[in-house]
């Protein structure tokens, strides 16, 4: 199971034992949820965890579970208008403050959502930043601006750094980190949520450099020709950033 769920035995166990009893369980259920393209409910999933695990679950403690982690089949959300709001009750105050020095790996991290735009098509690139070295953690490129974005962005740097115990992640106040998924991820793994007052991106400017730095070297610099080549050459550059271009010692404070 640790396997397919990409964690350590020490993660299954501490999660399974001490922070948030629900959370290995979520990830299965999330699994189940997502090989479905976002379509079965509880029922459904309840039969995928019996088939794909072996696990048998009380279909009351999955309702709970998706519930707790707001995730609902596509045939629900197709009820109901298709606009996205900020849950205001979930909005957090900027504890980061614009200190943007860490001294160490996985103290604090940045993270947003640019446009990758070309030709009147458009991409939607997130990105989380260690604000220790300014490299990427974990990054996703979808078609949609979605909650889903933004929790894939967020499980996979959780899955990459495992011990993420007393991080602070820091954002905007956009909807899709005021989803109640959202919060419950970061409750679960022990990260502190900070976010930039309305209107006022100077709060995230590490985030908003680098996305400047990303469009001039991409976009900017090449004869694109479609955007599934922006799309390979934003790719390409977050490898290259990541592993090779250099960086000043600006970028530590």
């Amino acid at each position: 199971m640790c396997a397919v769920l990409e964690i350590s035995r020490r993660t299954y166990y501490k999660y399974r034992n001490a922070d948030d009893p629900d959370y290995i369980d979520y990830l299965m259920i999330k699994n189940i949820f997502n090989k479905s393209k976002g379509t079965y409910g509880y029922r459904r999933i309840t039969e995928g965890l019996k088939i794909e695990y072996g696990v048998i679950f009380n279909h009351k403690k999955v309702v709970r579970i998706m519930k707790k982690y707001y995730l609902k089949p596509e045939y629900i959300k197709r009820t109901r208008p298709n606009t996205y709001k900020r849950i205001e009750e979930n909005v957090q105050p900027n504890i980061l403050k614009r200190n943007f020095k860490a001294d160490k790996p996985n103290q604090k991290w940045t993270t947003d959502i640019t446009y990758l735009i070309f030709q009147n098509k458009r991409l939607y690139l997130s990105t989380i930043l260690d604000l220790y070295d300014r490299k990427v953690v974990s990054y996703k490129i979808s078609r949609f601006n979605n909650n889903q974005l933004v929790v894939d962005t967020l499980n996979e740097a959780i899955s990459k750094r495992k011990d993420v115990h007393g991080l602070i992640i820091h954002s905007d106040q956009g909807f899709q980190y005021t989803s109640f998924e959202y919060k419950s991820i970061c409750k679960s793994n022990g990260i502190t949520i900070s976010m930039s007052r309305k209107g006022t991106p100077i709060d995230d400017s590490p985030m908003e450099s680098w996305h400047g730095i990303l469009k001039k070297e991409t976009l900017h610099n090449n004869n694109i020709t479609s955007l599934q080549e922006y799309q390979k050459l934003v790719e390409d550059w977050i490898l290259f950033y990541n592993t090779t271009r250099l960086k000043s010692k600006k970028s530590k404070k």
